[in-house]
């Protein structure tokens, strides 16, 4: 099951446990048991710190139990965590063991404050590449807190209760027998929803921080970007950002940024916060920004105002909140969210093997995804708007070669419809007739581009019809010493290269700023700015 290379690599890491672990297994029959009762007596015979007791009887069969030794509680996989979830496992066994996780100092005394009785159940597939991040949270959770138990379930291996929870996207994760939270979560995430002081205390650190001479609102590409070359000029250097990796944290595959031949997004996205700490820049996650108050209007400085009622101050602002998923805005989008309706095809694809689905959207994310999924699925229909697809040609080529494959151009979606619980269709019209159609299905995978996250600077900031931050070449917005980069500005071809170096851009420009404008200016709007902070 695991290669030489890979048993060579699974016994380093288990040299580093401090202490004896135990492997319960709760066994059965079935071919999946039988190959987890081979993974666990390989990981057995790879460390003498591990021991394996197949006498489990948990009604999740097969599963198994890390626990310290003389325990019986600890994290639980029910289903193999292989693929990306073996990472998940080896972490587990490790932190199981007393080796310290990477994790900051108040998150784990987050996790040990945490008071009640916490049951987790967390559904993953193994192409997912966005449960790992959960799982692997929720475990951490178990090994510090004895109060928390988690369950990390392999769909693949228990369908019967993916069809009975009628779970149609992944990671969704259950507290006590009520739905959570579905998607990718940190762990920082799921301590805030379980803890409702959290905010407070948060938005109480953020108005006693010192003024930033750049403060980088966004923590994708382009904010990574930025703050790595800011920092470089020896300034104080802030980032606030809702997901630090932005959207390279849902990108399955990134063959195209120069010098990198391969990699994925998750550790793309790791690689890019890696590198801000080594320069010592102040990250804050979990920061979604709500307000934007020009210097001008300050008398000195640029106030972000967050969400959760922190202010941030700084000398210099850039914007790199980047875009999500656009919405299709159609009856029954909303209705059958996670219950049918999914945007992300590599997390999401597997639960719907052998049925019918449909992709919106004939893009190159429409038509990657349509590819993807039908390798798994019964059938895939593509519904494009225009009078033909929009993805490069080697895609298109591609699909058409798939026998399972079905495309509609010059269709409008006007409906998804669904049973009151699930998906069971999808409602068109062609927009060459004018007939209405509708296609039996049980999944819709919405793939129709990007929306710039920038509500909040409506009238504050120049924004493009589309809702983009209006630039110039420079990275200038129209609001002095307010700078934007990435995908959330007018700068056309939303790709990681181009966002990255629009980042480093707008820092160039907002130390332009910075050393034209003195900073003796601003010295009495520090010291009342803090002041107020503090008093108020």
């Amino acid at each position: 099951m695991l290669d030489d290379t890979l048993k060579a690599q699974l016994q380093q890491y288990l040299a580093l446990l401090r202490q004896p672990i135990r492997l319960i297994a709760s066994l059965d029959d079935s071919e999946t048991g039988v190959d987890m009762k081979n993974l666990l007596e390989t990981i057995v015979g790879l460390s003498d710190k591990v021991s394996l007791d197949t006498s489990g009887d948990d009604a999740r069969k097969p599963s198994f139990v890390v626990a310290r030794e003389g325990q019986t509680t600890g994290v639980r996989f029910a289903g193999l965590p292989l693929g990306h979830e073996f990472t998940s496992l080896v972490l587990a066994l490790l932190w199981t063991g007393g080796h310290p996780p990477k994790v900051e100092a108040d998150i784990i005394d987050s996790i040990k404050a945490l008071e009640g009785n916490f049951n987790f159940e967390v559904y993953m597939s193994l192409s997912c590449h966005n449960c790992p991040d959960v799982v692997q949270a929720l475990s951490l959770m178990a090994i510090v807190n004895p109060q928390v138990k988690t369950v990390v379930i392999e769909g693949g291996a228990f369908q019967k209760e993916v069809e009975e929870r009628q779970i149609m996207a992944v990671p969704m994760v259950f507290l006590n027998g009520q739905v959570f939270g579905s998607g990718r979560m940190s762990v920082e995430e799921i301590i805030a929803k379980l803890d409702t002081k959290a905010g407070e205390r948060d938005a109480a650190k953020l108005d006693v921080k010192e003024p930033y001479e750049v403060l980088i609102v966004g923590g994708g590409p382009a904010g990574a970007a930025a703050a790595v070359y800011a920092a470089r000029k020896g300034i104080r250097v802030g980032v606030a950002a809702e997901r630090f990796g932005g959207q390279t944290n849902d990108t399955m595959a990134i063959e195209n940024y120069i010098s990198v031949l391969e990699t994925d997004g998750p550790k793309f996205a790791a690689a890019l916060e890696a590198q801000v700490r080594q320069y010592g820049v102040d990250i804050m996650n979990l920061q979604r920004a709500a307000q934007i108050i020009p210097a001008t209007e300050t008398g000195g400085l640029v106030q972000v105002k967050m969400e959760n009622g922190g202010t941030l101050r700084a000398r210099t602002v850039i914007l790199s909140t980047g875009a999500r998923w656009r919405n299709v805005n159609v009856p029954g989008e909303a209705e059958y969210k996670n219950k049918g309706v999914a945007y992300c095809p590599h997390c999401d694809g597997p639960l719907f093997k052998g049925k019918r689905t449909a992709v919106i959207g004939g893009g190159n994310s429409g038509i990657e995804a349509a590819i993807d999924l039908a390798g798994i699925v019964k059938h895939v229909t593509v519904i494009e708007f225009a009078d033909q697809l929009k993805a490069d040609a080697v895609l298109v080529a591609k699909l058409k070669s798939l026998p399972n494959v079905t495309v509609h151009t010059h269709a409008q979606t006007t409906e998804i419809t669904g049973d009151g619980g699930k998906v069971n269709g999808i409602r068109y019209k062609d927009r060459t007739t004018g007939d209405d159609h509708w296609v039996e299905l049980e999944g819709v995978f919405v793939q129709i581009g990007l929306v710039p996250n920038t509500e909040f600077l409506k009238g504050t900031v120049e924004l493009s019809k589309f809702g983009e931050i209006v630039v110039d070449a420079k990275g200038h917005t129209n609001v002095p010493g307010v700078f934007a980069a990435g995908d959330c500005t007018t700068v056309p071809f939303k790709q990681i290269v181009i966002a990255a170096g629009e980042g480093a851009k707008a820092a160039l420009s907002a130390f332009d700023h910075l050393i034209r404008t003195p900073a003796a200016s601003v010295a009495t709007s520090v010291s009342q700015t803090i002041a107020d902070a503090v008093l108020t």
